[in-house]
């Protein structure tokens, strides 16, 4: 039997760095379900599917098989076998991710994925609706949140680390305008699994937060 740790969400909960590190000392797969949504709108742009053609995408999704896997120690995204980590992070992909993850076909089809790889191997997984949809009965669920403006500064601290100049009251109007988003659509919407442990990192080290859901999983 695999282990499966849910992790879920609102943006900028540091739900991702927390999820990798708790799954290094797990020694689990964490599977990046943003990097699978990616994988699927590389396998539709490739395929010169136009976007906007819902029906289209819905029919043509059901031909991508994306699964996940460490090959020295590095994330591996593999689609249809192959290796696609390199196109991932282009910015045609990111435009057509964030269509396509919209269709519900889609959706159908990686939450089928990501279950198929979860009943595989011992996972750490984190999103939007782990605890919910895609691993309901999983062995350990947290739902890792902190303040709005806890999120943008931390979001603010990242960028201007990066030489970016920004504004943090309009990321933290991002956030919040994100959130209602993330809590009101119609498929899948982000809330809080009734048996996952509420963890509110606004005054938390992310290593405090690791060690909190280590313990659970003791």
């Amino acid at each position: 039997m695999s282990y499966q740790i849910a992790i879920d969400g609102p943006a900028g909960a540091g739900k991702s760095t927390i999820a990798k590190k708790v799954a290094k000392q797990k020694e689990f797969i964490y599977v990046d379900t943003g990097a699978m949504y990616r994988a699927m709108a590389y396998y539709l742009f490739s395929n010169h599917v136009d976007p906007e053609n819902e029906a289209l995408v819905a029919e043509k999704c059901i031909g991508a098989d994306i699964t996940i896997q460490y090959e020295k120690g590095e994330q591996v995204v593999l689609l249809n076998g192959e290796n696609v980590n390199a196109f991932l992070r282009t910015e045609e992909v990111g435009n057509m991710a964030s269509y396509t993850s919209r269709n519900p076909k889609v959706r159908e089809r990686l939450t089928a994925l990501q279950k198929e790889l979860a009943s595989k191997n011992n996972v750490v997984m984190d999103g939007r609706d782990i605890g919910t949809c895609v691993l309901p009965g999983a062995d350990v669920k947290v739902y890792l949140t902190a303040s709005a403006q806890v999120r943008a500064k931390r979001r603010f601290d990242e960028l201007t680390a990066k030489g970016e100049i920004c504004d943090l009251q309009k990321i933290e109007e991002d956030i919040i305008k994100r959130d209602e988003q993330d809590m009101n659509r119609e498929i899948a919407p982000l809330k809080q699994a009734e048996d996952a442990v509420l963890i509110d990192s606004s005054s938390m080290t992310i290593e405090e937060v690791v060690k909190k859901i280590l313990a659970l999983c003791r």
